[in-house]
């Protein structure tokens, strides 16, 4: 018995490499776009995608690349708490729309989240980007309007200047330790901006601002950036939307080096706050595209990764890190898609719609997987997979089981990983803006509603409700609800007993936290 250490470590010191990375507990780092379409990376639309991304098609080709990968919602909020948490979010108080400004937290502190699950195994976990989830602001009641003046797209606005009103307000809020954000849920630590074009105009680092926002700020950050909507209020003196990305990236790479030193393995969640409007490009990267500024801003985006994957090859971790990467919904149109689809580049490829549609162009998005030792690389996975499946493909990792009030929705992705074919989940569940829901079932797909569910109101009135076969119709283009009634009564069964049971895994029924809203209305 003596003998055994001995032994073990004698195989273990004559196996390669990456087969002696891939036993060990991995490193685990998500990076998560914002805004990134199904058709803005190469490898995913080699035909139509005319957007240059060597970082992003060089992970894939030393991984997996999914095809048939979804997030919950065609819109922020919504999809990060599913990825975060494992559950649909239409489980949530958050049944369409996102997180307003200075909203409360979506996410409770008794629910489990992937940062809370690596931590509670050892890991090491930061949350370093863009938050968008609700922190526990604190603003005195009769106080809201000093906070925030709405603006709207295109606006011109005069500088506004703060009062000692203003000034005194701002302090009073922004020097107390904000609660409710990323360290609630499990993060070591954070830094980022909770939203770059909402207030307050700063870094947040662990639970405090960098600075006390002390002006209002300029309008001249926000215009000739197709910035969408924003919103006037409190920022740091001498703020710009260009350093953001920048930034997220050197801490990223710092915390890399710094946290592949010790004994103990990380995990970085990295939302990123790109290429997402304000299109804050940086000088060197405008025009490298010779598409549009947002083209460019996918270029600057693909660079960062690139620094991420660096830091881990020169920190001695890449062999032993799961890097997942993926988007939070799909391309906006207002970003000059249709400029873009005359240059030949289609920003949702195959699909219709875009971002805010419960159609594919809304939710399909880019995922691909590295796993040295155990993922193959240059493979592709056809199966139906969602981003809730996060949290169980974790949890198959540190070999323990979910509580049964966690990951109501999650699957483990580790059969597919090690090559398996068979599915791992028969059906998901993705949701449009307005929160009309998308529901899969194999090849199916039903939405309960008229229209895609987002900024466009293209559809057909005559009919209800809507069911594809993606098999042969991957566009959308007929809808098949009229003469597949039984296909339609059995989607709207599978849709109700999901919302019944408060989980689409296997295990006991759970409650939703609200009455969820039934669709067609």
């Amino acid at each position: 018995m003596r003998t055994l250490p001995l032994i073990f470590a004698i195989a273990c010191w004559s196996l390669p490499a990456d087969l002696q990375a891939a036993s060990a507990a991995p490193n685990i780092v998500v990076i998560y776009a914002d805004d990134l379409g199904y058709g803005d990376i190469q490898c995913y639309n080699p035909q139509r995608g005319k957007i240059p991304t060597p970082h992003v098609d060089n992970l894939a080709s030393e991984g997996m690349r999914f095809i048939d990968a979804h997030s919950s919602s065609g819109v922020c909020s919504p999809s990060r708490y599913t990825i975060l948490t494992g559950r649909y979010h239409w489980r949530s108080r958050l049944q369409s729309g996102i997180v307003g400004l200075w909203g409360p937290p979506l996410i409770t502190p008794d629910r489990l989240t992937i940062g809370g699950l690596a931590k509670k195994h050892g890991y090491r976990t930061a949350c370093i980007g863009k938050w968008h989830l609700g922190w526990d602001w604190s603003i005195s009641a009769g106080k809201e309007k000093l906070f925030s003046i709405p603006g709207t797209r295109g606006q011109k606005q005069q500088n506004l200047s703060a009062t000692d009103e203003h000034r005194t307000a701002w302090r009073e809020l922004f020097s107390k330790p904000i609660a409710g954000g990323p360290l609630t849920v499990g993060f070591d630590e954070y830094f980022g901006t909770d939203v770059p074009n909402w207030p307050p105009y700063c870094f947040i680092e662990n639970d405090r601002t960098v600075g006390i926002p002390s002006e209002y700020a300029p309008p001249k950050i926000f215009f000739k950036k197709h910035n969408g909507r924003h919103t006037w209020g409190p920022a740091v003196k001498g703020w710009t939307l260009e350093q953001i990305l920048p930034a997220l990236g050197d801490r990223a790479a710092a915390f890399i080096q710094r946290e592949a030193k010790t004994p103990e393995p990380f995990l970085l969640y990295m939302p990123l706050t790109s290429p997402h409007t304000p299109l804050a490009v940086n000088a060197q990267w405008k025009g490298k595209s010779k598409l549009n500024l947002y083209a460019d801003f996918v270029m600057e985006t693909d660079a960062i990764v690139g620094q991420v994957l660096e830091a881990l090859e020169k920190s001695g971790a890449a062999k032993n890190t799961l890097v997942i990467f993926t988007s939070d919904n799909g391309n906006p149109r207002h970003v000059g898609a249709a400029h873009l689809e005359k240059m030949g580049h289609y920003p949702s490829g195959p699909l219709r719609g875009y971002k805010a549609d419960a159609w594919e162009g809304g939710h399909r998005v880019p995922f691909i997987v590295r796993w040295p030792g155990v993922v193959k690389a240059k493979s592709t996975c056809d199966q139906l997979v969602h981003q809730a499946d996060l949290l169980a493909t974790f949890a198959g990792i540190f070999e323990t089981k979910l509580p049964a009030s966690a990951g109501e929705d999650s699957f483990s992705l580790i059969p597919l990983l090690k090559g398996e074919t068979r599915p791992i989940r028969e059906h998901a569940v993705s949701t449009g803006l307005d929160g009309t829901p998308a529901v899969r079932m194999g090849e199916w797909k039903y939405i309960p509603a008229r229209f895609g569910g987002g900024y466009s109101k293209i559809g057909n009135p005559l009919q209800l409700v809507q069911l594809y076969d993606l098999a042969d119709d991957l566009g959308e283009r007929r809808n098949v609800a009229v003469n597949n009634p039984k296909q339609v009564e059995m989607m709207e069964a599978l849709l109700e007993k999901l919302i019944v049971q408060g989980r689409s895994t296997s295990g006991p029924k759970q409650k939703n936290d609200v009455k969820v809203v039934r669709y067609p209305r």
